[in-house]
């Protein structure tokens, strides 16, 4: 099982110094997170993607080309790839780059996000979201997977043998994983594909994250990708950790009280029995995420949140210290140990490299140069041979 930490790098004030960061010391602490999550054994280190303040995540690609060339094992993932309002095009050839750059070290998480004028800065329309989601979906999977694409959709101007570059790492493409909180549609989606599926529940009771996980196993198997419970299944989580529990109940309240996505709502309290945010010792965030599995079945990664709502950066590296050595541990022992030989491990690149050699025989790497004329957007031959 994978176990990191994911980031959508706010800039809120500190509300017991009132201290606000640069977004340059913002941008640097997000490196030094995910070095220290390397360091300390994680897995996963995750970005989001907001194209408006508060947030510094508008380009998760440079963010992590830059940490890929500072670490060497850790997998660099998205927290949320917005697949609406990003050309389908533009993924599939950045992120197959950051994909060789980094040997393979990269997947992505595929989502609407959650800020509704994105849409129009990016001449989208948010009524059409889900459709631009399966749409745009469509043809970033062709993308990656055919050597020419030839398409027409509703949301962007047609392709005519059109070759995306570079070609996609050992000819195997990042792994995909659908990111919804609330639509049956995306995790439908994820199932058709046979992709992974990503509930960020973080503010929703395991309940609803239980019903969401559901619809996708079983539409999963239906597809015919495999058992119900062989469906790649993440989750998000959120924590707050001091040795003693009551010392961090005291530290992280103003945090809740004070930060945008908590202020104004249910209590601390409330907030901890409803929604998997933990705030206590490291042995209650292990007897609290020990039960996840119960709710949705086996699944192959979980992500926590810990550098939001103004933490200073000794506090944020603290936790992240905390989560891999104390926690991740023994979370990582007793889920495996739990888990049926039939539960797949998460994806990574070997993997799935691995999976398509056995499928297609060895990969050839050799630059294909008979691929599509970019140049015009037809071969010359191609408009002979429509002529005749």
């Amino acid at each position: 099982m994978q176990f990191g930490i994911f980031t959508i790098a706010d800039i809120t004030p500190d509300p017991t110094t009132g201290r606000v960061p640069t977004e340059h010391e913002r941008l640097a602490l997000m490196v030094e997170e995910a070095t220290l999550a390397e360091q300390v054994g994680l897995d996963v280190f995750a970005l989001g993607e907001h194209h408006n303040p508060p947030f510094v995540t508008s380009s998760p690609t440079t963010t992590l080309a830059y940490i890929g060339a500072k670490t060497r094992e850790i997998i660099l993932s998205t927290a949320t790839t917005l697949i609406t309002t990003n050309d389908p095009v533009k993924i599939a050839e950045d992120y197959a780059m950051l994909q060789h750059l980094t040997d393979g070290r990269v997947d992505l998480v595929m989502g609407r996000g959650n800020t509704g004028p994105v849409y129009p800065w990016f001449g989208q329309d948010i009524r059409k979201g889900i459709e631009l989601a399966v749409e745009n979906y469509e043809l970033l999977h062709r993308l990656w997977r055919e050597d020419v694409v030839n398409w027409e959709g509703q949301f962007r101007t047609p392709l005519q043998q059109f070759t995306s570059t570079p070609r996609p790492l050992d000819g195997v493409a990042p792994f995909v994983w659908h990111g919804s909180i609330r639509s049956p549609q995306i995790a439908e989606q994820a199932a058709y594909y046979g992709d992974g599926f990503f509930h960020n529940n973080i503010f929703w009771p395991i309940t609803h994250t239980k019903q969401m996980v559901q619809l996708y196993r079983e539409r999963f198997e239906h597809y015919g990708h495999g058992t119900a419970d062989q469906a790649i299944v993440g989750l998000g989580g959120q924590a707050f950790m001091r040795k003693n529990s009551q010392d961090a109940i005291t530290e992280f309240r103003p945090y809740f009280d004070n930060a945008p996505v908590y202020g104004g709502g249910p209590s601390m309290e409330d907030f901890t029995r409803q929604t998997p945010l933990v705030v206590g010792s490291p042995e209650q965030v292990i007897e609290r995420y020990l039960t996840m599995a119960d709710h949705v079945g086996d699944y192959q990664r979980q992500l926590f949140l810990l550098d939001h709502a103004g933490l200073p950066r000794k506090t944020v590296l603290e936790q992240i210290e905390l989560l891999g050595t104390e926690v991740v541990p023994v979370l990582r022992k007793e889920l495996d140990a739990r888990r049926p030989a039939t539960v797949p491990d998460a994806p990574t690149h070997a993997s799935l490299v691995a999976a398509a050699e056995a499928e297609r025989g060895a990969f050839d790497a050799t630059y294909k140069f008979e691929t599509g004329d970019n140049w015009t957007g037809l071969r010359a031959e191609d408009a002979k041979e429509g002529r005749r």
